[in-house]
């Protein structure tokens, strides 16, 4: 099998709790098709770099797969057919990191220069 990350957008007007109830049902989806999952991450409502179907912002997440290629075809069609997702990509990679991604080590760190000052 092979390693993937997984990270998609889903819609700004869904909250939260919508959002982790979408990363847990992608992650069923995964593990029903045999594929196993890593880490998760959500990375809360963030700006999009240009519009995407008049939305100027979304709910990031992603998801470390471990899944023969099917599985990732499969997990492709069901969030292109998704109302909520406005985008996605799946990248193969070498190896998955088990610290947090470069998005919430950047958030940890503004924390922590607020809480010093």
């Amino acid at each position: 099998m092979a390693l993937y990350e997984h990270i998609f957008i889903a819609r700004p007007d869904i909250s939260p709790a919508q959002m982790e109830s979408l990363i847990e049902e992608t992650k069923a989806l995964i593990e029903e098709k045999g594929g196993k999952t890593g880490k998760t991450e959500y990375w809360g409502l963030r700006n999009l770099a240009y519009r995407i179907n008049k939305s100027r912002k979304g709910h990031y997440g992603l998801i470390d797969i471990d899944a023969p290629a099917d599985v990732v075809a499969e997990l492709d069609r069901i969030q292109r057919l998704s109302e909520d997702v406005i985008r996605h990509m799946t990248v193969r990679v070498e190896d998955h990191s088990e610290e947090p991604s470069a998005i919430l080590s950047k958030k940890d760190d503004r924390r922590g220069r607020r809480e010093r000052s």
